[in-house]
């Protein structure tokens, strides 16, 4: 079997960088080599060292452009607009961005189930112990959900051989110093087959900074093992290193599904399950909260964001961790105070006070803002600019805040169905657009008139996100 070097290159780069509005032309220029490097590594763009034009649909470079589009999702163009160049310079895996886990030959793994490794050195990044728990847990992760036993060996043959090294480390793949070539590791197989090596000059972490081990290693174990990369955003096989809490990882279905198809089932009469990437077009998509954000869209759901402006087709879908690293997951509520320019977020009994883009405050409780101790969690949080209060919905009940006070209105709470006539109760989230209300429950929006105090129309949840 040929064992191909998986090589994980990262080049750190701010998810909303912000590009200069140019011409096509000048973004061909300005970003062409980088974009050539990046389709002869991960698609296999042969090149003959001459300038490549990219305005002829049989040019090799528009060809592999475009399959690189359709794998991350992308408007298929040909061309290096924004959203592509955002895409080749986020964080990622070295393999090739093709083939499916379908066409994944169980040749490819390996032809036992009790597999043994060696870590050979440490990094000094972290203390041992912090690095032998991550790998344990790293290979925790495949054995959870598949009839794998991972067993570690300190002397003798092992199947996959575990290193810290730097710079030509004589496998054919050297790495090239820190922000580069992170990890890579190589496909089952005898001598190196399966064996793991991490760049000795990255910073290794057992939390959220710089590059998490266990995320690291867990998405190279995979490949370890068989794997290729998915197209699905959400697994932890997909390309780009995964902006997501490693504290609460759980493994997706569609990595439990890839493993499965090569190993088989866990023994275990409860099957393990895992969380799915939300898409957009899914009729059934549950909306947790909604906000609005300097003239944008922010539809919470589970681990992820799809950020949309009004007047654009398409929404992105984003990790919440991509834009906001200290938030938690699964949100309760979320609204924006336009006086303040501020988004309030809400979950269980606690929230947080965003500025933009950056975390300003929290977590903070919210028998702060004058909820009592039984309120254990907020429904759905929405401002209504020209009444100037922010309406909290709690099960069957709602609060009316003022903003100017500071405190909630006397009488409160009062039930929805007599504040919101038509309304029924545990409203999921909720919105105020150009004067209208919009309350999600379960995959049904609402459209709601304030002044007529009716529902005006009965929506699909994702009619806002361009499907």
């Amino acid at each position: 079997m040929s064992c191909l070097p998986v090589l994980l290159l990262l080049s750190w780069a701010a998810l909303s960088a912000a590009y200069p509005a140019a011409p096509q032309e000048d973004l061909d220029n300005k970003y062409a080599k980088m974009a050539e490097k990046y389709l002869e590594k991960f698609y296999d763009l042969k090149t003959t060292g001459r300038p490549v034009g990219r305005n002829k649909n049989n040019n090799p470079f528009v060809k592999k452009l475009q399959e690189m589009q359709q794998f991350f999702g992308l408007e298929v163009t040909g061309k290096l607009d924004k959203k592509t160049i955002e895409v080749m310079e986020k964080p990622r895996c070295g393999v090739y961005d093709i083939g499916e886990y379908n066409t994944v030959p169980k040749s490819s793994a390996w032809q036992k189930n009790d597999i043994t490794y060696k870590i050979v050195n440490f990094t000094p990044d972290m203390p041992q112990a912090d690095v032998e728990s991550s790998i344990r847990r790293a290979f925790k992760v495949w054995s959870d959900v598949a009839p794998l036993t991972f067993t570690r060996v300190y002397e003798g043959e092992c199947d996959i051989e575990i290193k810290f090294v730097s710079g030509d480390h004589n496998d054919n793949s050297p790495f090239d110093g820190p922000d580069g070539v992170l990890a890579h590791a190589f496909q089952p197989g005898p001598h190196i087959g399966g064996d793991t090596h991490f760049d000795e000059a990255e910073t290794f972490t057992k939390n959220s900074e710089q590059y998490n081990l266990f995320l690291v290693a867990a998405h190279e174990f995979g490949h370890a093992l068989g794997l290729h990369h998915s197209n699905d955003q959400g697994a932890l096989m997909y390309p780009t290193y995964p902006n997501t809490d490693p504290d609460h990882f759980r493994l997706p279905q569609d990595d439990i599904d890839a493993i499965q198809y090569l190993y088989g089932k866990t023994s275990n009469p409860i099957q393990p399950t895992g969380p799915s990437t939300p898409s957009k077009c899914d009729p059934n998509i549950a909306i947790d909260a909604v906000t609005t954000l300097r003239g944008e869209l922010f539809f919470f759901v589970s681990r992820f964001i799809l950020r949309k402006h009004p007047r654009e087709g398409e929404s992105d879908l984003l990790f919440i961790q991509n834009l906001w690293p200290s938030l938690p997951n699964d949100i309760d509520a979320a609204y924006e105070n336009p006086n303040t320019g501020e988004v309030l977020v809400f979950k269980g009994n606690k929230y947080w006070t965003l500025d933009g883009f950056e975390v300003s405050q929290g977590p903070r409780s919210i028998t702060k803002l004058g909820f009592p101790k039984n309120v254990k969690k907020i429904d759905a949080a929405v401002h209504v600019e020209h009444l100037g209060k922010t309406f909290f919905f709690v099960k069957n009940k709602y609060y009316s805040y003022d903003e100017d006070k500071q405190a909630i209105d006397e009488g409160f709470p009062k039930f929805i169905a007599k504040g919101f006539p038509g309304m029924r109760p545990n409203i999921n989230a909720a919105f105020y657009y150009r004067g209208l209300l919009y309350f999600f429950q379960e995959s049904v929006q609402y459209e709601y008139s304030i002044e007529n105090r009716r529902i005006q129309q009965v929506l699909k949840s994702n009619s806002w996100l361009g499907c």
